[in-house]
């Protein structure tokens, strides 16, 4: 049975994470937003903590490399591990701020493909590595089975030939975790994920890409023209790397990960909800709990709704993160979690920069930041329509080829 206060054992982590984003996020906020493509240095120096919370199965950053390891347990003990550890650490953090956040050393999307599929010998290489995720192209977005790079096998090396786009960290990360089809005609069964570090020749970085938000995150288009890598370099083990379960066992990574951009979700919106109370409150505006819901002032219902739609999708999110950590399915709940967390976001930070007046649109506040930064959590890790599909899929008993 879950229960719905943070676990004891968490709560030193959570405190942690809120410290960190408080104290080293905000104050650096503003400044690496009007510094696009500039690497926030100060990251380095949380490196090292953050590298010990890891190893002793504590806080994960955006690619959550704990989120898919195994936790031993005895029968109907109820864990509370990296999943739940993750989501709970990502939403503080992303309080903070969710472009560094995205872009802590060591924290990329690739990190938890890693953890979720690869060999012991890939684990050794590239375990301590910052891995990014090369998942869309040009003409393959939602639909992942759609993606168009090769990679042909000659003698001991994968050649690949392709280019991807939105590759969040692609320039900074130290390995690439790019999807390709060794056999283009057999659809999405020969989709595999490859790891290619950084310098690679054949790789090559072809810009960086201007955003709306997340601008202290940098987000890459990169080529590849005959890149050759290691046959090793084929992520996961021979049975998971096989045709029918290659492609699945990699998707199997979004039911970890989709939680935890809820979480970055939950997080942003936090933020802008509490700093519209406080500047309401300078205006005499408080919500009236306890009386009728339409007694009060407009700003004041549409903080109390704003308050009700943010605890339904926080706790969407530790269910679903919940059921990972316990070996539960939880494919429909992440979609549930993610598709809720990141239309609420997105709604409550809009709504926070609306109400504020003349006072959220401007610099002078990061209310009107945070309502850019929220758009993209409701779209990377599968759009809002897609996880609709999903969800319909899901409860319909349908095959992607029957619902499409």
């Amino acid at each position: 049975m879950i229960h719905l206060e943070i676990p004891g054992k968490l709560k030193p982590l959570v405190e942690l994470a809120s410290a960190v984003a408080a104290g080293y996020f905000r104050p650096i906020s503003r400044k690496y937003d009007r510094e696009e493509h500039t690497y926030p240095k100060e990251l380095d120096l949380l490196q090292a903590a953050f590298s010990g919370l890891q190893g002793s199965g504590g806080l994960q950053g955006a690619g959550a490399a704990a989120s898919t390891k195994k936790t031993e347990r005895a029968d109907g003990e109820i864990v509370n591990g990296g999943n739940m550890s993750t989501v709970l650490g990502i939403t503080e953090l992303a309080w903070g701020d969710v472009g560094l956040l995205l872009t802590m050393p060591g924290q990329g999307l690739g990190n938890a493909a890693i953890a979720a599929v690869a060999n012991e010998d890939q684990r050794r290489r590239f375990g301590d590595k910052w891995a990014a995720m090369a998942i869309t192209e040009p003409g393959a977005g939602s639909d992942s089975a759609a993606i168009r790079t090769t990679a042909r096998l000659e003698g001991d090396e994968w050649v690949i030939n392709g280019e991807k786009i939105y590759v969040t960290c692609g320039e900074r990360a130290d390995v690439i975790v790019v999807w390709a089809s060794v056999d283009p005609s057999r659809g999405r069964s020969a989709i595999k994920s490859f790891l290619v570090e950084q310098g690679t020749p054949g790789m090559k970085l072809e810009r960086l890409d201007k955003k709306m938000g997340i601008r202290a995150s940098d987000t890459a288009v990169l080529a590849f023209s005959d890149c050759r890598i290691p046959r090793a370099n084929l992520l996961g083990s021979e049975e998971i790397a096989s045709a029918s379960k290659g492609f699945a066992g990699v998707m199997k990574t979004f039911d970890n990960t989709r939680p935890m951009v809820a979480g970055m979700a939950i997080g942003v919106a936090r933020a802008a909800l509490e700093r519209l109370r406080e500047l309401l409150a300078g205006a005499e505006i408080r919500p009236r709990y306890g009386g009728s819901i339409h007694a009060g002032q407009h700003a004041e219902i549409e903080v109390l709704r704003m308050e009700a739609e943010l605890e339904a999708a926080r706790l969407l999110t530790l269910k679903a993160a919940w059921m990972a950590d316990n070996r539960i399915p939880n494919s429909l709940e992440a979609s549930m979690s993610k598709a809720k967390a990141a239309r609420v976001g997105n709604a409550i930070t809009l709504k926070a920069v609306e109400l504020a007046g003349a006072l959220g649109y401007g610099e002078d506040e990061l209310l009107e930041k945070w309502a850019r930064d929220s758009k993209i959590l409701d779209i990377f890790e599968g759009t809002q329509q897609i996880q609709m599909l999903i969800i319909a899929r899901r409860l319909l008993g349908k095959r992607s080829s029957e619902l499409r």
